[in-house]
């Protein structure tokens, strides 16, 4: 079982725990016997795009946060490997930042939850599906994804079917934009994420509090989930591309049920195509 995480955000983003230190995400990671985790809060903007409150640290919180990864890292180094990161939206015009970002941290992971729309407005995916992305949105997220894969920003993909979010079904756009993003994370060797932050706030933290349900009760609520796709990750399959877990966590409790989580993500793809994928077992 996967034994490293490189999804991990803070509650510098304004929408994690706020109550979660830095340091007692790191106790939960040792205690639970990860040997391996990055840090990777939601990027602060040098050019102010994303408007919207608590969605991201402020561009001066940057340094305070890089050195309490490092404090971290030379605390517990002979209990756990702790790498420092962001994680970004590639936008265009925005590549020189972005590589500013990345020369300062171990890992960058590409979350993309946003585009320009034809009018060069920003379009975000809403978590609670209310906005649709449109098809011609759909292909331009996928080719943002390649865009950044292709000048070298991130070394992870994460969540590449939150889309699904915006859209009301997997057809043929969806299947298009799929095999985009694919053949550019196997092109250029980067891994993508089954993301398992969807699962754990529908199945245990629906409502801001963890549940204790059975685990039978709880497998009820997967049919709420819509990523981890199964269609994407069936297409995904065809492909010699690396795959890993992100445990996406924004609050207390997420690690300790990582077991759990690993299981429902596997019964939502299914174990035929669980079995195909190329998993990565050691560090990227």
């Amino acid at each position: 079982m996967q034994n490293f995480n490189y999804h991990q955000h803070t509650y510098r983003c304004g929408h994690a725990d706020l109550n979660m230190t830095d340091e007692g995400y790191v106790q939960q990671y040792v205690k639970m016997g990860f040997k391996k985790i990055a840090f990777t809060d939601h990027c602060p903007e040098k050019n102010e795009i994303d408007k919207r409150q608590n969605m991201r640290m402020k561009y001066s919180e940057r340094n305070e946060y890089l050195e309490s990864i490092r404090k971290l890292r030379d605390k517990y180094s002979d209990k756990i490997k702790i790498e420092s990161g962001y994680e970004v939206e590639y936008l265009p015009g925005e590549e020189n930042n972005l590589k500013e970002l990345k020369e300062k941290v171990d890992k960058i992971i590409l979350g993309q939850h946003f585009i320009y729309d034809d009018d060069n407005n920003l379009k975000i995916i809403d978590f609670n599906g209310i906005i649709k992305l449109t098809d011609n949105d759909i292909i331009k997220y996928a080719n943002y994804i390649n865009k950044s894969m292709e000048i070298g920003i991130p070394n992870i993909i994460a969540h590449p079917d939150l889309f699904m979010l915006a859209r009301d079904g997997f057809g043929e756009i969806e299947k298009k934009a799929t095999n985009i993003i694919c053949k550019s994370a196997e092109k250029y060797n980067i891994a993508l994420e089954i993301n398992l932050n969807n699962i754990f706030k529908i199945v245990y933290y629906e409502n801001k509090k963890l549940n204790i349900l059975p685990i039978e009760e709880q497998r009820k609520q997967l049919k709420k989930v819509i990523y981890p796709c199964r269609e994407f990750w069936e297409i995904a399959s065809n492909y010699n591309i690396k795959v890993l877990y992100g445990l996406d966590v924004h609050f207390d409790g997420q690690i300790e049920l990582f077991k759990e989580l690993f299981q429902f993500a596997n019964e939502i793809i299914g174990s035929k195509t669980i079995n195909k994928l190329n998993f990565i077992e050691k560090d990227i």
